[in-house]
């Protein structure tokens, strides 16, 4: 067999397996079109039932009109939730932020006797299931005298959504460079004015991105807010499960379009403040 005969049978080999490289990238390309497909699909559908008339959940709409979201705004049984929703996730995104920021920072940063017991103790609430914790959380509470209240609701709600909040600003901390906050403490700067002069100014995207996607788990939680509301505190995704549970409210679709439309601007801001990687030299 000649030289070029040998040369040119690993070259077709290789020719092979990039074909059956790029026919299975294809393959996985069209599997998660069609599985993201049907995940969003149903979710868009939602919006042009939101523009039907009054009375009715059709697709697609007979009647386009904005009769559904008048009644969501005018109607105190929808508007009252609404507002309570967004004050507990306010606060609750507020108080994430507040505790989970210094927390990730030392966890981070330091090393001290108990560290790994500590993580986990503040990661649990991510291992341990939804309706387990709202049982705990209800059982506490009740002997606190605070179920049905505001102060409780967001209470649980922090305790839920910091360690969300946590794992984003910890993934900004990792990424932060240690010789700088090393070469201001040489200079004099006390450990608070490095903390406030130098690590937060660079984790305001972190910080930013945690606090949008802890309001949203706040004002989207369902489970812990069924236990511990009242008819007086009730939360918006609590008034839209007993809308389909004991009256389905043409209004529902309204709700779930304003909500999909809120998620997609978070995500958005989210995404704009990440980081732009950093461009090659060459």
């Amino acid at each position: 067999m000649s030289t070029t005969a040998q040369v040119a049978l690993p070259r077709t080999k290789e020719v092979v397996i990039d074909k059956e490289e790029r026919r299975y990238a294809r393959l996985r390309n069209v599997v998660a079109f069609l599985v993201y497909a049907f995940i969003l699909v149903p979710t868009l559908i939602v919006i042009p039932i939101s523009f039907g008339g009054h009375g009715e959940m059709t697709f697609p709409p007979r009647v386009w009109s904005l009769e559904l979201y008048h009644q969501l705004f005018t109607s105190s049984n929808w508007v009252a939730p609404i507002l309570q929703s967004l004050k507990v996730a306010m606060f609750t995104m507020v108080a994430s932020v507040l505790i989970g920021v210094p927390a990730s920072y030392g966890l981070v940063r330091f090393e001290f006797p108990g560290k790994r017991f500590v993580m986990l103790l503040l990661m649990s609430p991510i291992l341990v299931p939804v309706i387990v914790m709202s049982l705990g959380l209800y059982l506490y509470l009740s002997r606190l005298q605070m179920v049905g209240t505001t102060i409780g609701l967001v209470v649980s709600h922090v305790a839920y959504v910091t360690p969300f909040m946590m794992m984003t600003v910890m993934a900004g901390v990792k990424k932060l460079d240690p010789a700088l906050e090393f070469a201001t403490t040489i200079m004099g700067a006390k450990r608070r004015t490095v903390f406030l002069k130098v690590v937060l100014p660079q984790l305001k995207p972190s910080i930013f991105a945690g606090a949008l996607f802890a309001f949203l788990v706040s004002f989207d939680e369902v489970v812990i807010a069924w236990f511990l509301t009242s008819p007086t505190t009730t939360t918006l995704p609590v008034r839209m499960y007993s809308s389909i549970q004991w009256d389905i409210s043409p209004v529902i679709a309204a709700v779930s379009a304003l909500l999909t439309g809120l998620s997609l601007v978070f995500c958005c801001l989210s995404a704009m403040l990440q980081p732009a990687a950093p461009e090659s030299s060459h």
